[in-house]
């Protein structure tokens, strides 16, 4: 978005967009940690920044589910974060798990569970087998 305004003696304001930016952060993820475009992420984004800045390759993981919204409608992305940030398991591949069951959700088919399994011939108990088992045998 432009901003335009007719007087002269107004300060200069600079606005970022992050999404401008992802294309840079996947080479230098390192620039998610202090890059002046990120202060202004969604409050879903910035919790999950703040847990996973904290492991090692963290920076790694989070640009790449911010990646995703180069792909996926940003407002998917969101939704699946915040329902990984819910599910206390704040990880890249469980938010592409919710992400791709959110645009993707399977059909919920019914299940037919089968019926119980009958006997045709009742076990009968055999010691004799057992006794032949028992048996020492000596070698001659």
């Amino acid at each position: 978005e432009r901003i335009i305004t007719s007087n002269h003696g107004d300060p200069g304001r600079t606005i970022y967009d992050w999404r401008h930016y992802l294309s840079v952060l996947q080479r230098k993820p390192g620039a998610l940690r202090n890059g002046a475009p990120f202060t202004e992420l969604p409050k879903g984004f910035k919790d999950l920044q703040l847990i996973l800045l904290k492991q090692v390759g963290g920076d790694r993981e989070m640009v790449q589910v911010l990646a995703l919204v180069l792909q996926h409608d940003e407002m998917a992305v969101l939704a699946a974060v915040e329902l990984a940030l819910e599910s206390g398991a704040p990880t890249k591949q469980h938010v592409l798990n919710i992400l791709t069951r959110l645009l993707d959700p399977a059909p919920l088919t019914p299940t037919i569970n089968p019926s119980p399994l009958q006997l045709t011939i009742e076990p009968q108990s055999n010691m004799d087998r057992y006794d032949r088992l028992r048996e020492v045998r000596h070698a001659a």
